[in-house]
């Protein structure tokens, strides 16, 4: 599966905006981008990733699954932390 493949799981399933998703191997980092996690826990906002991917996860497709969301302004605010 490429990048692009597991990014639009995600968005067809859940409808945020912007996700990201970087891979070695079977180990995938996903950076999601959506005012809904606003009002989220942290255990929600990890579940609603990784729901659309259980499948791929179960079969080994994905084997190590990092997560990382933040709402619009968070985001904002990351970006310019990290720069």
């Amino acid at each position: 599966m490429t990048d692009e493949d597991i990014s639009n799981l995600i968005r067809e399933a859940t409808g945020i905006s912007e996700v990201i998703v970087k891979s070695e191997g079977s180990h995938y980092q996903v950076i999601a981008i959506d005012d809904q996690f606003e009002t989220m826990s942290r255990v929600k906002r990890q579940q609603t990733i990784s729901a659309p991917l259980s499948e791929k996860i179960a079969d080994g497709t994905i084997h190590a699954l990092s997560i990382k969301t933040f709402s619009h302004a968070q985001w904002q605010k990351e970006k310019v932390f990290n720069q």
